[in-house]
């Protein structure tokens, strides 16, 4: 347990970031999820609309830091490739 003042304030902090960068990487996860499930669906019009909606999601992921720019750059990508291969089908 903690011993001192500073100590307890970083487990308060620490507790409070905790709560918002799951809620954030949850809020991202969802967003993905949506654009899986138009993707499976065979929908290519759902599936961009829902890319639209998750790409500045993801973005902003990267911005508050709960996501690697590299890794959400690569999720883009291999989402829009799979969108696209939907017409190719």
């Amino acid at each position: 347990m903690a011993n001192t003042a500073s100590a307890r304030k970083r487990i308060r902090q620490n507790e409070r970031r905790n709560a918002r960068n799951t809620a954030r990487r949850s809020r991202t996860r969802t967003f993905v999820r949506k654009v899986e499930e138009a993707i499976a669906s065979g929908d290519k019009a759902a599936a961009a609309a829902a890319l639209q909606a998750a790409q500045p999601e993801l973005q902003r992921s990267v911005i508050k830091g709960t996501a690697h720019k590299n890794t959400v750059s690569r999720k883009i990508s291999r989402l829009s490739a799979r969108i696209k291969a939907i017409a190719a089908s």
